[in-house]
Parts: C-alpha cells; structure tokens; sequence
C-alpha cells in the first residue's frame, strides 16, 4: 500500500519506530518510490479507457492517481483511504478498508495498487469492488511461490511502508491463489503483465524476477 497515516510503526521483527526505519523511509522515496510510481503509471495507463470514471483503492497521497488523470484523457479519478490524508492530489473518502461507500455500478473500474496484500480479507474487498465498478478492477500486486519470494516480499514492504506506520500483514498469495481469489469475486483475466522493470539494476535482481503482476480482470456477466 502507499504511504499511509498510522502512528504506530511495526517493523519487521515486530519493533517500533526508529531512527533507522525513518532513515530508510528517506532513503526509499529519494531512489525508489518516484521511479516506481511513474513507470506504474505508464503501465496502468495502457489499461485504462479514455473518459472512464476510477475508483482508486489505497489511493495513499493520491499522486498516483493524479499522475494517471494526467495520462488518459478524460479519467475522472476518486481515491478511497483508510485514514485522512491532507493534501491528497485527488478527491477521496474515508472508508473500513471493507466496504466501499458507494453505491452500485459507480465506477467503470477499481483500482488496486499493492493494496490487497495489506488487507485481511482480499476477496470480501474484491466482490465489493465488483459491486461498485460497473467493468473491470484493475490490479498491481504480489506473486509468492516460494519461502525465498515471501521473505523477499517481506523485506521490500517493510522498507517502502514501515517508516509510513503502514499496517503490514505480509498477506501474498501465489499464482493459484488469486486464480481463487478472482474465480469467488467473479472476475476474469483479461491481460497479465509480469515484467514491469520497476526497479534499475542490479536492485531488479532480487525484487524483480516475477514477484510484480499487473491484472485488468472483467466482471463475468451475471
């Protein structure tokens, strides 16, 4: 998830805050985060159809989603948070993280941005998303299939959201997993993307290799 809001930091082995977890908050948005997000946005922005209306889930400080609005002519972009943010770059609502507070066919697509792995209940938020766009929910989150990819996964969540006090369930679901996951919230693929080059070498190496999916599923018909 982006950045959030909490006041209470959980480190990796479970610690609080500190001066080296908000030392590597620094570090990770001077070379990481805005590289990341704009290639994300190049991406995504493929995806999206002109003069659609999205609902951007986890919209975190919203800059992602402003960035899209930037990209794809005609996006109206709304953005949903579990906690305030001041300054959000795009109109957004509070929500539980659950349901989200509109009414049906709002929306011709949800978007998820490495938000569903930091969430409980994935699929009850994903039929909900169903419920709420009219189309399509369009995913970016994790592949895991292997003790080696959680641990890895593991360690990139920590060092992008830990120093933002972001809740950090280290939720990852392998390929078969969302395959389930998508089958109960009635969504089909309808592209896959798995090489998103993130990251510049050599750091690719490690947090690249398949762990990042991107996925426009379809809401099936009834």
């Amino acid at each position: 998830m982006r950045p959030g809001t909490h006041t209470q930091v959980t480190a990796i082995d479970g610690k609080s805050s500190s001066f080296f977890t908000r030392l590597v908050g620094r570090i990770h948005s001077r070379l990481i985060f805005d590289r990341r997000r704009n290639v994300l946005a190049r991406q995504l922005a493929t995806l999206l159809p002109p003069g659609s209306r999205l609902l951007d889930v986890g919209c975190g400080d919203g800059s992602l989603g402003a960035l899209l609005r930037s990209l794809v002519p005609g996006l109206h972009v709304e953005g949903v948070e579990v906690h305030a943010r001041p300054g959000c770059a795009i109109p957004f609502q509070l929500f539980d993280g659950q349901h989200l507070p509109f009414p049906e066919n709002s929306f011709d697509v949800c978007l998820f941005v490495d938000v569903l792995h930091h969430s409980p209940t994935p699929v009850a938020i994903l039929q909900d998303a169903c419920r709420v766009s009219r189309k399509f929910v369009l995913i970016k989150d994790h592949l895991s299939e292997s003790r080696f990819d959680h641990w890895t996964l593991r360690l990139m969540d920590w060092v992008g959201n830990a120093p933002h006090g972001v809740s950090l369930p280290y939720n990852y679901f392998s390929r078969a997993q969302w395959d389930e996951a998508f089958r109960r919230s009635s969504l089909a693929p309808r592209s896959t993307q798995t090489n998103l080059s993130l990251y510049p070498p050599p750091l690719s190496w490690l947090f690249g290799r398949g762990l990042h999916f991107i996925s426009l599923l379809e809401k099936k018909d009834g």
